[in-house]
């Protein structure tokens, strides 16, 4: 859901890699958030021995490996609001041109 939101809101023009950077920060929000709505005692994950933990409930390890899970998720997403939805086809920018 938070990855499709991506190319709801930003065009084609990025560059993938800000896409990826978006996707892994909005997903560790998430993650922060349900942590300490539903993880108050540590019950479900704890990354309190983590290195850069933020309360026991993020850390900057796990929101480096969102950031590469996020690279499969963002096309495969596009590629089935193309086939199902009848989006637009999926296109990718790797680096911003200069004009």
């Amino acid at each position: 859901m938070t990855i499709g939101l991506v190319n709801e809101i930003f065009t084609w023009d990025m560059p993938l890699i800000q896409q990826q950077a978006i996707s892994a920060v909005m997903i560790t929000i998430v993650e922060l958030l349900a942590g300490l709505l539903i993880n108050c005692n540590y019950a479900i994950w704890d990354y309190r021995s983590m290195p850069l933990n933020i309360m026991g409930q993020i850390c900057l390890p796990y929101t480096i490996l969102w950031f590469i899970l996020s690279l499969p998720a963002i096309i495969l997403d596009d590629y089935l609001r193309y086939w199902i939805f009848g989006e637009d086809k999926p296109h990718y920018t790797f680096f911003k041109s200069r004009r």
